[in-house]
């Protein structure tokens, strides 16, 4: 299993965690490699939130990305990219607002329990002015063999909730999801890795429209989201600015 190193500002409630290899925040302290996570949570938030200039996390008032006006987690993105923050066991406080101050963008703010020990992902959807998330548990297990780990996730924005999609695979000849409604975040499934496929997202009520597609060559022993995000509706007021896309987000 790899080290990981901790990374933290001044105050310890909310500790950024990254993988060994990648490049430290420039906001943050590096105190050490550590490898033993058992006695803490570990998050990712995905910012789904529709024209979303960029949003700020703090967790009981410690901000754990960026400075005021920089390293926001940005429309389409994860913060952290490819990992996860650490936070305290029990019951925390999220904040989540634009980084933007003439935003229109909802803040966020809302308790939240975590188990040591345990992975969740934090995703934040909807448009500007009706902001909203959703915190589901990441059940990541690292394979024992070559392959890598999948799971699907549904937040397209539609007025009054997105229709139920289903995602096609190429390689496979079948769906990997199928009806997956609004909100919905699947278990991770086991995926052939290091091999390119194409995943191609259809309403389940029309099969035969494709509403976008993605090639995707996973790495091995590694976990991912496969997420439908933006406007569903392209016809609609900013459907060109925010087009519905499935993209991939790299969990661990």
């Amino acid at each position: 299993m790899k080290l990981f190193s901790i990374l933290t500002g001044s105050i310890l409630t909310a500790t950024v965690l990254v993988i060994a290899s990648c490049a430290k925040d420039a906001e943050t302290t590096q105190v050490g490699e550590i490898s033993d996570l058992s006695n803490k949570a570990l998050v990712q938030v995905y910012n789904a939130i529709v024209t979303s200039p960029g949003s700020h996390i703090t967790v009981d008032n410690a901000q754990v990305n960026g400075t005021a006006t920089t390293a926001a987690v940005g429309y389409g993105s994860a913060f952290p990219t490819n990992s996860f923050f650490m936070v305290e066991p029990g019951l925390r406080l999220f904040n989540i607002k634009p980084s933007v101050a003439t935003s229109t963008q909802t803040i966020l703010t809302f308790p939240e329990t975590f188990n040591s020990g345990t992975r969740y992902s934090v995703f934040l959807y909807d448009t500007l002015n009706a902001a909203k998330q959703l915190t589901v548990v990441s059940n990541i297990e690292i394979p024992n063999d070559t392959s890598a780990r999948l799971r699907f996730a549904n937040f397209a924005y539609f007025p009054g909730g997105a229709p139920a999609i289903d995602i096609y695979s190429v390689k496979k000849g079948a769906n990997v999801a199928t009806n997956l409604a609004f909100t919905q975040v699947t278990q991770y499934i086991p995926y052939p890795a290091a091999i390119a496929d194409s995943f191609i997202v259809r309403s389940t009520a029309t099969p035969v429209v494709a509403l976008d597609t993605l090639i995707f060559n996973p790495t091995r022993k590694r976990s991912y989201t496969l997420l439908f995000r933006g406007r569903y509706r392209t016809n609609e007021a900013g459907g060109a600015a925010s087009p519905r896309v499935l993209s991939a987000i790299a969990n661990y």
